[in-house]
């Protein structure tokens, strides 16, 4: 009874050791490839499985998640025969385990060395300056390159970035030479620039500036014109005024006597101002006669009084 007991824990014992050894758990996002007998037989999706102890094992383990390789740095030499150190990252993701483990031996391997010899051949094509300006479009060529090649491979390629490109250094010294001339030969267009518009800005000050003066001395003058025409009306209505009244006045009685009397005054006195400011004369030969030149003046004012009527 005992002998039993032990060989039914024995065989338990192995059963157990057979179940942990064939039994596969596949983690999420992973394929296991199973070979029974070195063949192909079958891939295994995550989840639970078990395998036929002694025929089928674990072949290849592959992860279905996307992959980051460090491409190492490599000389490569542009179109115009300079040098320049070049690393960059390969993104890529395997779709079909598969083909991942049976169409290439080393799938990041080969990947990685395609990745160098693909951007060698385009960096090849190109000038130095434009390297720098064109990675987006020397990233998407080293991508179409790998890809096309990979496809055989069970792998999909979905990116490339190129991390640093290096120069020698005597090609970075003279580009930084470039560089500072190109931003003194900007700094020099500027300050050109900025004179220019000052210039200008001082031209049409001085435009405005002679446009505004002229049109106050314009203003000016229009308005000394405008106050002389009113003061030669206002004269001339005042003179008129006084005209009209005197003719008024000689019309009335004895209004003609008074005008012999005031000429006579008037007279005297303008021919006594006249002798005070200067010191030579002329006397009219008929000096004596005031009556006759007062009576000279008063027909004149009589026929044109005469005329008025």
């Amino acid at each position: 009874m005992s002998e039993s007991l032990i060989v039914v824990g024995v065989l338990a014992v192995i059963i157990i050791i057979l179940l942990i050894k064939t039994a596969v758990i596949v983690p999420q996002r992973s394929e296991y490839i199973i070979e029974r007998l070195g063949k192909y037989s079958k891939s295994l999706s995550a989840g639970f499985h078990v395998l036929v102890p002694f025929l089928e094992k674990i072949a290849y383990k592959r992860s279905l998640k996307e992959e980051v390789l460090d491409i190492p740095s490599q000389d490569c030499i542009t179109t115009d025969n300079v040098s320049v150190s070049i690393d960059g990252l390969l993104y890529l993701q395997v779709i079909d385990s598969k083909l991942s483990a049976y169409g290439i031996d080393d799938y990041r391997f080969a990947a990685s060395q395609l990745a160098q010899t693909s951007l060698r051949s385009v960096i090849g094509r190109i000038e130095l300056d434009r390297t720098f300006e064109e990675r987006d479009s020397l990233n998407q060529q080293v991508v179409s390159a790998i890809d096309e090649a990979a496809q055989n491979w069970g792998i999909k390629v979905l990116r490339y970035e190129i991390k640093d490109i290096t120069p020698p250094q005597t090609v970075m010294d003279a580009m930084e030479k470039q560089m500072k001339a190109e931003r003194e030969k900007r700094a020099s267009i500027a300050t050109s620039e900025g004179d220019r518009q000052a210039r200008i800005n001082r031209a049409e000050g001085l435009k405005k500036e002679a446009i505004e003066v002229s049109e106050g001395e314009k203003q000016k003058r229009i308005n000394e014109a405008e106050g002389q025409a009113k003061e030669i009306e206002l004269v001339a209505q005042a003179t008129a005024e006084g005209i009209k009244k005197v003719a008024e006045s000689l019309s009335m009685a004895g209004g003609e006597t008074a005008a012999n009397l005031r000429v006579a005054e008037k007279y005297i006195a303008e021919f006594g101002n006249l002798a005070k400011e200067n010191n030579t004369m002329i006397i009219p030969a008929n000096m004596g006669d005031i009556s006759s030149m007062v009576a000279t003046v008063m027909s004149v004012l009589g026929h044109t009084t005469n005329h008025r009527s």
